[in-house]
């Protein structure tokens, strides 16, 4: 008899490795896994490259114009075993890590149309269950009846300091107090909009990895998810 297929939807704030865990467990479940923060990304890279950002201005109404002409879709890579990006059919998925897309994410996300495509094209993508996806509206807008959700969070300087060695590692220029402080705006930022805030759900378990390792906090959302698979409590 197969299993009882779930779907776990993964929130919290910026560097809190929730696409790391959300990953993992999907890979050990087998599941699909969908990293929603690299859509947003993918977008704002369009922008950036398409003359919608220009200084300290974000051109609204032109990014919705251009919203047909956004697709977006994951490949999964053989060889490093994980699932990579593709804007209109090219591989961005060191692309849309860079500084400049950091700065400008979360402007890019509160735009109302943009999320309402994205949001749409998440559901379309979790239709059939079995699937973890991580972001900062997964629990909430996206799929508010998902059997499982976690909501992460880790101290600020822990936080930066993943980031910087994450950035580090694919060689992009960048300082401890930069990271910090956008990782503070992004913060700001995603609880303050308008159009699907962050926030954790009624009914979403918090988990705080300041402390946690790796696989010390994916045991421990894998514990959860496989009760629920197996109707355990």
């Amino acid at each position: 008899m197969p299993r009882r297929k779930i779907t776990i939807a993964v929130d919290g704030y910026s560097s809190c490795g929730k696409s790391t865990i959300a990953r993992a467990l999907a890979s050990r479940l087998s599941y699909n896994y969908v990293d929603t923060g690299a859509m947003y990304r993918a977008v704002t890279l369009y922008a950036l490259n398409n003359g919608l950002i220009n200084g300290r201005t974000l051109d609204e109404e032109g990014l919705i114009d251009e919203l047909d002409a956004i697709h977006i879709e994951f490949h999964f890579n053989p060889e490093t075993k994980v699932s990579e990006i593709l804007l209109n059919g090219e591989n961005v998925e060191n692309d849309i890590r860079q500084m400049d897309v950091n700065d400008w994410v979360s402007q890019v996300s509160k735009v109302a149309a943009v999320r309402k495509k994205m949001v749409k094209m998440q559901q379309e993508l979790g239709k059939g269950k079995g699937i973890a996806m991580d972001g900062r509206d997964i629990g909430t807008t996206v799929f508010p009846d998902a059997e499982l959700k976690i909501f992460m969070t880790a101290d600020p300087d822990v936080r930066a300091l993943r980031r910087l060695a994450e950035l580090e590692s694919k060689q992009i220029p960048a300082h401890f107090e930069q990271v910090k402080e956008n990782l503070l705006q992004r913060d700001h930022e995603d609880m303050n909009r308008s159009e699907s805030p962050l926030r954790k759900a009624a009914d979403a378990i918090t988990i705080d990895n300041t402390h946690l390792s790796p696989d010390e906090q994916l045991k421990m959302v894998e514990q959860l998810a496989l009760n629920l698979i197996e109707g355990r409590k």
